[in-house]
């Protein structure tokens, strides 16, 4: 991503040089380009993606919100944040052999993050097979990696019309926005398609929900020395907000009614925005201890419930060890993540049918659709004052999708169907 954003003149070259420097000094020259987008001390020293890196650019037809996510195993967390907002994923493999075959054995991070995007709603993916001129651009590794992830991006939901596959040179620069050159000419022997930005082009814009009551699930909080209040950021889940508009934060004081300052996208200051952007809003009078990473933003005469118990509708991925009642998951929505306990298996689904099979069940095993009922807990195993935002998947599709983990493996994924308290 960060030699795409420097093709297309998104990083310059004095950032690109001091970029190349700095890396060198460090000991880590091959990740320059991923300082790009990879901008704390830490991920530069450690050399891998961390947290959610935002950066901005056009194509002919298109402006793209690009959300860099973290793809080791350790940062699964950061990824469901980024992937909550994304309307579409470009899922970027190692064409290098044995790598591709690492991230996409039984556990490896390919696999999740296929089904994780597609769990959040994301039904459009690009594969960039980067390095393969480390394999001698061979058409045949191309193929290989293709036809298995093909397959599987099919079983995990994906509709085959909105799979594309791109084969890249990254660190070259080959195929990302053109082919010119030396470095092409053995790609060029065998291919002759659309360069990664091409296929970007061609994406499409999902429905927005911009009638919908207005909502911005919080994925950044943040101060800017050059302006007074506190900033927040994240993509509108639905409807639409003005600058001036009175809003509230939920959970948060329930006395406390800020409004909106100002209204970032793409860096440029706009009077009002709606669902599908991504933006950061400047808000008066909010004391920043009333927000908090997850909570969302809505308007005071119509804020979100806090939800401590719903049932949902989950397909369980492929595990080892079955879910039974009781059992203790993490619950992801949106930014936020909190303990959560699958407090009753109310009823296993026919798939096919969408109707219950078997009411009750003992357990659930890999591949189950089931309706269960969730309940949030606290550290102590007390049900918490406050439940988090949540709505109907019926009412609202981004507030309404769920995913469950447990112990740094993600176990199913969900609609929200009820709110019971």
């Amino acid at each position: 991503m960060g030699r795409l954003l420097y093709e297309l003149g998104r990083v310059d070259e004095k950032t690109k040089r001091a970029n190349e420097r700095g890396s060198s000094k460090v000991g880590k020259s091959s990740f320059s380009w991923a300082w790009g987008l990879d901008g704390t001390t830490e991920e530069r020293e450690r050399g891998i993606t961390m947290d959610i890196a935002q950066q901005y650019f056009t194509t002919p037809h298109r402006q793209i919100t690009v959300l860099d996510a973290p793809g080791h195993k350790d940062f699964v967390p950061n990824m469901i944040s980024g992937a909550s907002q994304a309307d579409c994923a470009v899922l970027v493999v190692d064409a290098g052999i044995g790598q591709f075959e690492a991230g996409f054995e039984r556990g490896g991070q390919t696999r999740e993050h296929v089904i994780l995007v597609r769990s959040l709603g994301v039904s459009q993916v690009i594969v960039a097979v980067n390095k393969l001129d480390q394999v001698d651009w061979s058409r045949a590794r191309f193929e290989e990696i293709e036809s298995s992830l093909r397959l599987f991006l099919g079983q995990s939901g994906f509709s085959g019309s909105k799979i594309t596959f791109v084969p890249v040179g990254a660190t070259l620069g080959v195929n990302l926005v053109g082919r010119e050159g030396e470095e092409s000419k053995e790609l060029d022997e065998w291919y002759s398609g659309p360069t990664l930005v091409d296929c970007l082009d061609k994406l499409e814009p999902p429905l927005r929900d911009y009638t919908n009551l207005f909502r911005l699930p919080i994925s950044n909080i943040f101060k800017m020395q050059s302006m007074s209040g506190v900033f927040v950021a994240g993509r509108i889940a639905s409807g639409i907000v003005q600058a001036g508009e009175k809003v509230r934060a939920m959970p948060g004081d329930d006395s406390v009614i800020g409004s909106v300052k100002s209204i970032e996208v793409e860096d440029e200051s706009v009077n009002w925005a709606m669902a599908g952007m991504n933006v950061a809003i400047a808000l008066a009078n909010i004391d920043p201890v009333n927000l908090n990473i997850g909570s969302v933003l809505c308007f005071p005469g119509e804020a979100v419930a806090l939800t401590t118990v719903f049932t949902a509708r989950i397909i369980v991925f492929d595990i080892a060890i079955p879910i039974t009642p009781g059992a203790s998951v993490e619950l992801f929505n949106q930014s936020r993540d909190v303990p959560a306990t699958i407090s009753k298996l109310l009823s296993l689904m026919d798939r096919s049918t969408g109707k219950a099979s078997r009411k009750n069940p003992r357990v659930l095993s890999k591949g189950a659709s089931a309706e269960v009922e969730i309940s949030l807990r606290g550290t102590d195993n007390n049900v918490p004052s406050k439940g988090i935002p949540l709505e109907q998947f019926a009412a609202n599709k981004d507030m309404g999708r769920i995913l469950l983990r447990r112990n740094g493996e993600t176990i199913a994924a969900g609609i929200v169907l009820e709110i019971l308290k």
